[in-house]
């Protein structure tokens, strides 16, 4: 019930604005016996019964409510909670919700469909460290600038009501209420219709795996939760238990509403190897139709992207062929390869990586643990994936778990010099897969990410500082880390837009807008149907990939990580090659490369690609 007619998806659940007027709830409560909504008028809170429905659904229409209308949920008299389908908590976790009528937006932008998978170019943001304000408005200044470096699509990190101020956002309590401290919903809908009117997709980070603990009162309402699967955050959400039919109806329906109500272009879906379940039509799957289904209605390109450390294709193989159906995976194992060949770190899960041998399987077989026995996981691990599109994977170099769960939260402009970081540049944007950028990544930001929080429980601060602790001897041996409450930890997080417009940075910016513009006009580069065969010589540091696409020219990519220039075989006897971009060029802050403009060769002299030291080459063929 309730909600706008023309839409092609309506919630159920929640506070829904109706058409002759009046607000019709309806929740879900099976814990308890009798549930009342308790609105908070000017005059003084007046308390309303909802009728008992089967399956512990509780509902009724209320006449003079509407938008703007402030209420809690009582239940069996005892206590106020607020609504587990919330669309707003403008007073936070514990505050009461707030009904919003999604019809009083008056979208600016005429028919948006989407950006192409093949096309997307991701930027990870951080609302509140983005910018000075931390808001959804402060963020559309930036939005041109983007546009021009050549990102297609943004990508929230989770914005979900959580608790306090300041939190990554994976501690949200409230899935379908955008945080208030960044601009409630108003907010995110004006950052999507300015993102849309410039041309770019907006992807959300969404957390199905858990909830955090400070403000979750679903346990409260029904079984949400069960001790039959663990999580490292505690019991697991119920997807396949008695009654998990409306818990599963909670998240799909959050994916969709999502998709509808804020005309949100996709969702990248947190850990979702914490996602168990054992029944025929896994969750995941059932999600995936549900916003395939959606798209179409919607006449929208929509994309699914999940976060999984378990290298597992099935993710994202087609129904037919046995998988779920989503649209893409981020690819953990591109960004180990990168990171460990680049840095020389070999702790934690970087033991598993280091050298050529790992860097050139990622570049071409999708993952590196595709079967074969990982030394950290002390397994087997992983499965092929070659046969599948390039398209559906996701790569970076950086990200907000690989800085941000570092005990000193360094990005990768710290760790290596500017020649491997602009390797690294390199690496990613003439990658076969679609990339992802992490804020400031572009120009070389120098200020850390760290993990922050602002809880005031000093109980799960202190659990939150062990855990941190523990984390870190694993992988990174530190003993003193940021205090992740501290209020300046999250101000030292904040990009130093500053540093962005000095000399050297723009240089490094200049790079990745050519990578990325080198990615538009060349179809070689355009992830999903390009054949890519990679060829490397572990000792002398060389990995030379060849693309091969369906229609247009082919082309081939040389990356140099040792520091004496050396030559390595270019692919295709007889092919004239054409120099397009080299990283050591003067324009990008190298000392001018000695990169050889054309390359040509016979039967009698094989083609051979001059390679100066930490440096990456790109060449398209002359060939007709």
């Amino acid at each position: 019930m309730g909600g706008d007619v023309s839409f092609a998806f309506a919630l159920e659940r929640g506070a829904n604005v109706l058409n002759g007027g009046g607000v019709h709830f309806s929740v879900w409560a099976p814990h308890a016996d009798r549930v009342s909504v308790r609105l908070l008028h000017d005059r003084g809170p007046v308390e309303l019964d909802l009728e008992p429905r089967a399956t512990g659904i509780f509902e009724r229409t209320v006449p003079d409510a509407g938008a703007g209308t402030d209420y809690f949920y009582r239940l069996d008299g005892l206590c106020d909670r607020p609504d587990p389908v919330s669309r707003y908590q403008p007073a936070g976790v514990h505050g009461p919700s707030r009904v919003i009528d999604p019809r009083r937006y008056r979208w600016s932008e005429a028919g948006w469909q989407g950006v192409e998978q093949s096309k997307l170019v991701i930027y990870e943001v951080h609302v509140a460290t983005f910018t000075e304000a931390g808001t959804f408005e402060a963020a559309i200044l930036h939005l041109p600038e983007l546009c021009d470096l050549g990102i297609t699509a943004l990508e929230l990190m989770p914005v979900a009501e959580f608790p306090g101020e300041r939190n990554w956002g994976y501690d949200g309590v409230f899935p379908y209420a955008p945080h208030g401290h960044y601009g409630g919903p108003c907010g995110l809908r004006r950052l999507v219709d300015a993102a849309h009117g410039l041309g770019l997709a907006v992807i959300l980070d969404v957390v199905y795996n858990h909830l955090g603990p400070d403000g979750n009162v679903l346990a409260e309402f029904g079984p949400y939760f069960t001790d039959r699967h663990r999580t490292p955050w505690g019991p697991a959400v119920n997807l396949d238990g008695p009654e998990s039919t409306e818990v599963r109806r909670y998240f799909r329906d959050n994916a969709l509403y999502w998709l509808q109500e804020y005309r949100l272009d996709g969702l990248r879906l947190d850990a979702v190897h914490a996602m168990y379940d054992h029944s025929d039509n896994h969750f995941l799957a059932e999600l995936a139709e549900s916003v395939r289904s959606l798209g179409e209605k919607l006449g929208r390109r929509v994309h699914l992207i999940a976060e999984s450390d378990l290298n597992d294709p099935r993710l994202v193989r087609r129904r037919a062929e046995g998988g779920y159906g989503l649209g893409a995976i981020w690819n953990d194992d591109f960004h180990h390869a990168v990171h460990a060949a680049l840095t020389g770190e070999r702790a934690g899960y970087y033991v598993d990586f280091g050298g050529i041998k790992p860097l050139a399987k990622a570049l071409s077989e999708r993952f590196v643990y595709n079967g074969v026995y990982s030394r950290f996981r002390r397994g087997h691990h992983g499965a092929p994936a070659r046969d599948l599109p390039t398209d559906r994977f996701v790569v970076f170099i950086q990200n907000h778990d690989q800085i941000g769960n570092r005990a000193l939260g360094e990005r990768l402009s710290t760790l290596v010099s500017r020649e491997r970081l602009r390797l690294a540049a390199a690496l990613l944007l003439l990658s076969p897969y679609v990339p992802l950028l992490f804020m400031g990544e572009e120009y070389g930001e120098t200020n850390p990410f760290l993990y922050f929080v602002s809880h005031e429980d000093t109980r799960l601060i202190d659990a939150i500082r062990r855990g941190r602790r523990q984390e870190f001897a694993a992988l990174h041996r530190q003993e003193a880390f940021p205090d992740p409450n501290d209020e300046l930890t999250f101000q030292r997080s904040r990009l130093h837009r500053d540093l962005g417009r000095s000399a050297s940075q723009s240089q490094l910016r200049g790079l990745y807008r050519q990578l990325l513009q080198l990615r538009r006009e060349e179809p070689a580069l355009r992830p999903g149907a390009t054949e890519v065969h990679t060829a490397c010589d572990p000792e002398k540091g060389w990995i030379v990939m060849e693309y091969r696409p369906p229609v247009g020219r082919a082309a081939f990519a040389a990356f140099h990580l040792g520091e004496a220039p050396i030559e390595a075989p270019a692919p295709l006897v007889g092919v004239p090659w054409r120099l397009r971009l080299a990283t050591d060029e003067a324009a990008f802050g190298g000392p001018g490369s000695q990169a050889r403009e054309r390359i040509t060769g016979g039967a009698g002299s094989p083609p051979r690609v001059l390679l100066p030291a930490e440096t990456a080459v790109f060449y398209i063929s002359e060939a007709a």
